[in-house]
This record gives C-alpha cells, structure tokens and sequence, in this order.
C-alpha cells in the first residue's frame, strides 16, 4: 500500500497542465477532487466529420483574463454527455480524450468542452482524471513548479502591446467583476490604455475656470479622452456627480450623469417611456397606506408585483399572491417609509423575460432569461438561466426607443411577453455582460469601446495589435 502512494505525484490546488496533442503548451488547472469530471475553456464549438469519424473543432483561451491569446483545436469527439456546471443547471457537452502533461507525467484523460469565461480558471482538473495516479494537498499550490510570465510570453509567441489608441477610463466600484474585467480586457485589446477609478477613491474640485477629479493618493485625473461609468445603484448619487464633473471637465461619457440618474428613478424612467408613447405593466403609485385598497384595484387586483424604488436586481421585488398579502406587503413597506410601486402580474409571461443590449441605438444582442424552478420573475438575476434568442421587429423597436427615451448610449432593456404585445419592464445603464456574452458567446465589451472610438472619430487601423 505504502509502495503505490509513494508512486503518485503529489499536487497542489492549482497547477499547470498542458496538451500537446491540442497544442496548448500550458494552461493553469482548479485542482477539484469534488468534480467528477474535467472541464477546459472552449467557444466557437462545432462539430464535424473526417474520415467517416465524429471531430470537433474549438477556440480556447488558455490564459486567465488574457482574450488576446487564443488557439484554434481539433479532436475526434470521444462522447457526448450531461454534465452538471457550478450553478447546478446541467448542460449537454462533447467529450475529448487528449493526453495531458502533468509535471514530468503524461496520460490521457477525458476533457469536457464548455465557455469557462466567467470562471477563476480555464480549466478545471477533476477526479475521474486524477484517480490512481495523484494525491491532492488542498494547503499546496504549484507542487510541480510554476511559469513565469516571460515563460509564458515566450511559449505563447506574445509580444508587448504598444498603446496607440484613446486613454479611458472605468468608474465603478468593483475591478474583479466580470463584466468590469470584460471591459478593460476589450479596450486594451484595441490597442487603447484602459484605467480603472473607484468611485469611493475619487473626490472632486469645484471651480469654474478648472474643474478637476482627483484619486485617492492626491493624482489628478485630468487626461482622460473618455469615461465609462459603472455605478451601482447604492452609488448612484455620488457615482452620477463624478460623471457630471467628468464631462463639465470635456471628458466623453460612454452614459451620461443625465441619462443614468433618470434611468435610475424608477418612477420617473417609467413615466419617460409613457410619455415616449411606450407601453409597460399596468402600474400604480401612492404615497399613503390609506389608499391600499384603490391601489390594488388599480392595476387590476391580485396576484401583483410589488416594487421598491430604490431596489435593484430583483431586490425589493415580492409577488404577492393574494388581496390580503398585497396589502401586508404595501402596509408593511409604507411603515418603514419607503416608495413602491404596485404593477400588474403578467401570467403568462411564466417566470422569463428578455433582455436586449442595445448599443448607439442597435440591438446587439438579445437573451430569454427564465427564473429558477419555484422562484418567480423578479428573481432571474438570483439563479436563473439564460438561453439565446431572436427577438421580434417589435420587441427591438422597443428596446431602442426606450434606450433613446431614456439618453443612454448603452443600455439594457428588460421586456416581457403578454397576450397584449411586449411590454417593457426597465431600462438598465449599466447592464451586466457575463449572462449575455457567455449565452451569445459575443464581444459585447468590445462593441461598447467600438462605440467610444465611433464618437471620437478614432480610427483602429492606427493602433499597433500583437
């Protein structure tokens, strides 16, 4: 027993793989003795045949928050099979059987195929892979030695990118989240210098003559050619006055401070669409809980959606099944002063909506996203999934006016289906990218830059690409 432990490799929680076969020299692996099966990043998946046998063809990323390195691999296909993915939903993948380098050993194991973009690692090592020939030290990392990024310049043909392009600037809260990784990563792709500023580390200089933003540490932000603001809502107060102060500065906003603080009052965007001739769910507001029951009536009775204005991303959203719970619900909001809105339940929407992502005034990109098993609409951001799909004329039609009603340049427009024709829900200035890029498997990051250069007049074919 003691003698067959001695003959297996000892490794850490990550390490680095690589796949000859696949030609991919090296791509860093999640160690996870939990899984069953192994997983790497692939896009662009299609299959084929040669010689009368079933092949696939893929793109890979192989490194981390690295889009510009990407490799073009085949493989005959080994099985097709259902493999549940982190979120629990499962998915239906190709099976490759590859050989697989692991330190100074090499043998084959079977690989899943499936977008890993939105994941800490493109590619994850499971049991199945490892059985009989490793032993896993979760405290470890890099048992086996690691690579350098010179190294892995070197294996990988990459050569430093010289920024010839605009220099802009993120305003958000948060560098790791997805859809602000996406961001940066697409705008250096072009070619440009991408900074990101945290909302709560910038402060400003009021003056007429010379207004400034400064960053924590006493740097004056003051060459910048364009902003693009990401605020969340708990923000929206202060991240709209920095975006003021960035334009009053002659700073292209992606999403202007108007724009984004009006999309932002929920009461005030809803009436802007009305006003524009757009149609949304029956939809009642008051200020006192004398005026309940009226309320309910209005919007046709229970079941009802109740909604916080202040809220976001599903929060401060209830379904409220019966008269009677309407009421506790309204009641027991207006206690505590806070503004709702009561709207109509759209039955047969059956927990889904759409989203479109509409950029300069074009769908780009349009998903249906469908609420978790027992949950309703309002909750899709929390657990639900999102498949591709083809948005009617009228739907699209929609989704832009509503975008122009509201002035943004970007904008993520939430529809919903009823017997009477689609209705619109809202209209989000800062739409998150990872559901939509990873369903559609488009560069949405990248359209939204394209739209700065478009508004700048700035050409790409004068920027120098690796």
């Amino acid at each position: 027993m003691d003698t067959k432990i001695n003959e297996k490799i000892v490794i850490g929680s990550e390490e680095w793989c690589a796949f000859s076969q696949l030609g991919i020299p090296a791509v860093k692996a999640r160690v996870d003795s939990g899984a069953k099966t192994s997983v790497i990043h692939a896009f662009n998946i299609h299959s084929f045949k040669r010689s009368n046998l079933p092949w696939v063809s893929f793109d890979v990323h192989p490194l981390q928050n690295n889009r510009k390195v990407s490799l073009r691999c085949e493989a005959v296909i080994h099985d097709r099979r259902m493999v549940k993915n982190t979120s629990g939903a499962s998915e239906k993948r190709y099976v490759i059987k590859v050989p697989m380098r692991l330190g100074d050993q090499i043998w084959d194991i079977e690989l899943t195929l499936s977008n890993r973009d939105s994941m800490g690692y493109r590619m994850l090592l499971g049991r199945e892979a490892m059985t009989n020939r490793v032993l896993v030290d979760p405290s470890a990392s890099m048992n086996l030695g690691r690579i350098s990024d010179l190294e892995l310049r070197e294996m990988y043909g990459i050569t430093p990118n010289v920024s010839t392009g605009l220099k802009i600037g993120l305003l958000a809260s948060n560098p790791d989240l997805y859809s602000n990784r996406r961001i940066i990563e697409a705008g250096e792709e072009r070619g440009h210098e991408m900074v990101f500023y945290n909302i709560k580390e910038c402060y400003m200089k009021l003056d007429d003559e010379m207004p400034e933003v400064h960053s924590r540490g006493g740097h004056i932000v003051d060459d910048l050619d364009a902003i693009i603001p990401r605020i969340r809502s708990s923000a929206t107060f202060y991240g709209c006055a920095l975006t003021r102060q960035f334009e009053s500065m002659g700073v292209y906003a992606l999403n202007s401070s108007m724009a984004i603080s009006q999309s932002r009052d929920k009461l005030f965007s809803l009436q802007l669409l009305i006003k524009s001739g757009l149609d949304i769910p029956l939809t009642g507001f008051a200020n006192s809980p004398i005026d309940t029951d009226e309320l309910i009536d209005m919007v046709g009775g229970a079941p009802l959606i109740v909604k916080l204005l202040e809220g976001s991303q599903g929060r401060g959203v209830v379904l409220a099944e019966t008269k009677k719970a309407a009421q506790s619900v309204i009641n027991a909001f207006k206690a505590v002063k806070a503004n709702l809105l009561v709207q109509e339940f759209i039955k047969e929407a059956d927990g889904k909506d759409l989203r479109l992502f509409v950029i300069n005034g074009k769908v780009k990109a349009a998903i249906e996203r469908s609420a978790a098993p027992g949950e309703f609409r309002a909750n899709i951001h929390q657990g639900g999934l999102a498949s591709v799909i083809r948005a009617s004329t009228e739907e699209r039609r929609l989704a832009v006016k509503a975008t122009k009603a509201m002035g943004l340049a970007v904008a993520g427009v939430d529809i919903i289906r009823s017997k009477a024709g689609p209705l619109l829900l809202e209209v989000n200035s800062s739409p998150g990218l990872e559901g939509i890029e990873t369903a559609t498997e488009k560069d949405i990051a990248g359209m939204m830059i394209e739209a700065i250069e478009l508004q700048l007049k700035w050409n790409i074919n004068k920027q120098l690409l690796i």
